[in-house]
């Protein structure tokens, strides 16, 4: 099967590299944004991985419920604290923040900067929900600014995910960075988007990230993915309703698993068995 890339740094091509061998994989997706656009984690999606996705902004929410079903979406921002906090979203981009220093700078360029309120969780506490029994195969973290209030908030000496990608663009001087290494972990590859961890117990997964990805890896760019030709008007009408019939079969595929799951289905099921050796 062809690994098809939604990421827009080849970030999914690097990660499947290290971890294709595990079936039914975890990971934790901080500011998971779009489903599909520039996703880190659609690929696993789309082969029997499922996780968590962090996400305040409603539209990306809703369409994260929708169309990842295996999936938990958490609605709030993972903070330092729990509680409210300001958020400030840019709508229709992957550039909404927490940090008002960064959100002022995109006001400045004249971006359409929408203060809200919303939830904030610390990311131990989502572990504790959702991974408490489970590895963490990777942890993405994408918050535009707010990477250390983040960290902050996870206990890595109880939850070790074994590969964390950091967006971090053109930069390598953090001063969170101390957060990650001094928790047993070593920074292995700046890509350019993102810094890269790999914990000290799985360091055997460094050779994956020696070589940039290559026609070695047997993948394909998504239609419309940035490094991709652009699509002619007719393409795009053409990808469009592919697209929308692709979500209708997500959706029916889910209200049929649900379905399929419900008590009565289940009852009518057991009765009939029952009436069979009768």
């Amino acid at each position: 099967m062809t690994f098809i890339s939604y990421a827009q740094n080849f970030e999914d091509v690097r990660l499947w590299r290290a971890l294709k061998q595990f079936e039914h994989g975890f990971y934790i997706d901080v500011g998971a944004n779009d489903p599909s656009h520039d996703s880190v984690t659609r690929a696993f999606y789309d082969h029997g991985w499922r996780g968590v996705n962090v996400e305040p902004m409603q539209n990306y929410y809703d369409a994260l419920c929708q169309q990842r079903p295996r999936d938990a979406t958490v609605q709030c921002v993972a903070s330092d604290q729990p509680g409210e906090m300001t958020f400030y979203g840019i709508p229709g981009t992957g550039l909404s923040t927490a940090d008002p220093a960064v959100a002022q700078q995109r006001k400045d360029l004249g971006m359409d900067v929408r203060s809200l309120t919303v939830k904030a969780r610390t990311l131990t506490s989502i572990c504790e929900q959702y991974a408490a029994d489970r590895p963490i195969h990777f942890l993405k973290i994408d918050v535009e600014g707010h990477e250390e209030t983040v960290l902050r908030g996870m206990d890595f000496s109880r939850f070790r995910p074994w590969i964390i990608v950091i967006e971090t663009p053109w930069q390598r001087d953090h001063t969170w960075e101390h957060l990650v290494t001094d928790a047993g972990y070593q920074s292995i590859l700046f890509d350019g988007l993102n810094t890269w961890f790999l914990a000290d117990e799985h360091l055997s997964l460094k050779p994956a990230f020696d070589i940039p990805p290559c026609n070695l890896d047997n993948f394909q760019l998504c239609q419309g993915h940035a490094f991709a030709h652009p699509l002619s008007p007719n393409e795009l009408d053409t990808a469009q309703q592919l697209a929308d019939a692709l979500h209708r079969a997500e959706q029916a595929e889910a209200q049929l698993f649900a379905l399929q799951n419900s008590r009565t289905v289940r009852a009518v099921q057991t009765l009939r068995n029952v009436l069979r050796r009768a």
